[in-house]
């Protein structure tokens, strides 16, 4: 190994294999040297000599080209920054609020998202937001505050707009109206319409923009053009479902001095002339024909409102039940003016004829036949009482029998004691008399006794039941 210079250094190669040449030096140093530096020729075993010199030149030329890259990239990224939406208020109306702002500015930035908050919730995502400027939010309540707000997020960080505060306007209010009109075949009309937005404080103009709320025209045709087809403005109307009315209503509203109903303005229709703000009644609230009982006065021709008719009514026969004694409602008792009347107070049938109605057992002292004797009235005077509904009173007695025109009563047949002892008679008291009780009918010989007016007068005490 020979000697080494000041500015020297020398090495022997110790192994030479894949491009890597082990070198050994003076004092056992061992380096790692790439074999394409050695000298051509150079083998295991051979010595070669390593300067090494510091290149001052090339460390400045190194350190002013980095800190050029440093300044370019500052210049880049940090002089410029995506800056937050301003967000603005176009127009509002009752249930609807149209927003702008400036297109967003991302300087180098990615985009991520651009939302827009209601409440502080979010609402959507703008479509297109990096040429969307303006959106319109629909379906809003009448009256009602609403604050509004932009989030812009990029690859830089987060930017929030400012915050809006709106209130919807109520129905008095029409200054949020904003028409296009179309075309107008009257001028005269034309003219008191754009008066009356003018009046209104509401804005109009001849191309359909994002805060247009109606389209105005009395012909779909374009302008200029009466037999051409349907305009251009009248088809974007039609693509974003948006009113298209008459002129009149626009007088209709300036007249009312509120928003007013589109329905009978809808082009095709025939505005009506005067223009009323009642609501039709529903049918809760119509007022139906009602028909007046026979023999009741109304001053006002209001019926009986019953579910159900009143039943027929039939003058008596023979003079015995005058019209005045009948009463004209239901469930009243008429006035005892006649006999056939007291006698119709007297006995009254239950509603459902198939089920007998009890019997009232005479009090002591009283005898049957006087009952039957005041009860036998005329077929007229019982077709009258069938005639009339009424309510029995439960306290009613059969009257004694104070009449002189009463038969005499009829002798009560002896009751057998036993089957062994037919003679036996049953003793009784002198002051009770003893009454026997038939068993009730069956349903089918029921309905015979109801066609007969002798056994409807056995029917007994009876209670009327109201169905109203």
């Amino acid at each position: 190994m020979a000697g080494s210079s000041k500015d020297s250094f020398t090495f022997t190669v110790g192994k030479l294999d894949a491009g890597m040449a082990i070198l050994l030096g003076e004092r056992a140093h061992l380096i790692e040297f790439p074999s394409i530096l050695l000298p051509a020729g150079a083998t295991t075993g051979s010595i070669v000599n390593i300067a090494v010199h510091r290149n001052i030149a090339e460390e400045k030329r190194r350190d002013s080209d980095f800190w050029a890259l440093q300044k370019e990239i500052y210049d880049t990224f940090g002089v410029e920054s995506p800056k937050a939406p301003k967000l603005e208020l176009r127009n509002v109306t009752q249930t609807s609020v149209t927003l702008e702002w400036p297109q967003v500015q991302l300087a180098t930035a990615k985009l991520r998202s651009l939302d827009i908050y209601r409440n502080g919730v979010r609402l959507a995502a703008i479509p297109q937001p990096t040429t969307n400027t303006s959106t319109k939010l629909s379906g809003l309540e009448l009256n009602t505050d609403y604050t509004f707000q932009l989030i812009l997020r990029t690859t830089a960080g987060t930017y929030p707009s400012n915050l809006i505060r709106v209130r919807t306007h109520t129905m008095t209010d029409t200054s949020g109206i904003s028409v296009c009109f179309g075309t107008v075949q009257d001028e005269e009309m034309l003219e008191e319409a754009k008066a009356a937005l003018q009046e209104m404080r509401a804005k109009w103009s001849d191309k359909i923009q994002i805060d247009t709320t109606h389209f105005v025209c009395t012909s779909s045709a374009a302008p200029g053009s009466p037999n051409a087809g349907p305009g251009v403005e009248y088809q974007r109307a039609l693509q974003l479902s948006l009113p298209i009315v008459q002129p009149q209503w626009i007088l209709a509203c300036a007249q009312n001095k509120k928003m007013m109903p589109i329905s009978q303005f809808y082009l095709g229709t025939t505005p009506s002339t005067t223009i009323s703000s009642n609501r039709t009644q529903s049918m809760s609230q119509v007022s139906l024909q009602r028909t007046v009982a026979k023999g009741a006065t109304s001053p006002t021709g209001a019926g009986n409102r019953a579910s159900m008719p009143p039943a027929p009514r039939r003058p008596a026969a023979n003079g015995e039940a005058d019209a005045a004694d009948t009463s004209a409602f239901v469930n009243q008792t008429p006035s005892p003016k006649s006999p056939s009347a007291k006698a119709a107070a007297t006995r009254v049938r239950s509603p459902d004829r198939r089920v007998p109605a009890p019997l009232s057992v005479p009090e002591e002292g009283e005898d049957v036949a006087g009952a039957e004797g005041d009860s036998k009235t005329s077929a007229a005077a019982i077709a009258a009482r069938r005639q009339r509904n009424g309510t029995m009173d439960r306290n009613f007695r059969f009257p004694s029998p104070a009449s002189q025109d009463a038969p005499p009563v009829p002798p009560v047949p002896a009751l057998p004691t036993s089957p062994t002892s037919p003679g036996a008679e049953v003793q009784t008291s002198p002051t009770s008399v003893a009454l026997e009780v038939p068993p009730p009918d069956p349903i089918e010989k029921e309905k015979k006794r109801m066609n007969s007016v002798d056994v409807e007068e056995d029917i007994g005490a009876t209670e009327e039941i109201s169905l109203n």
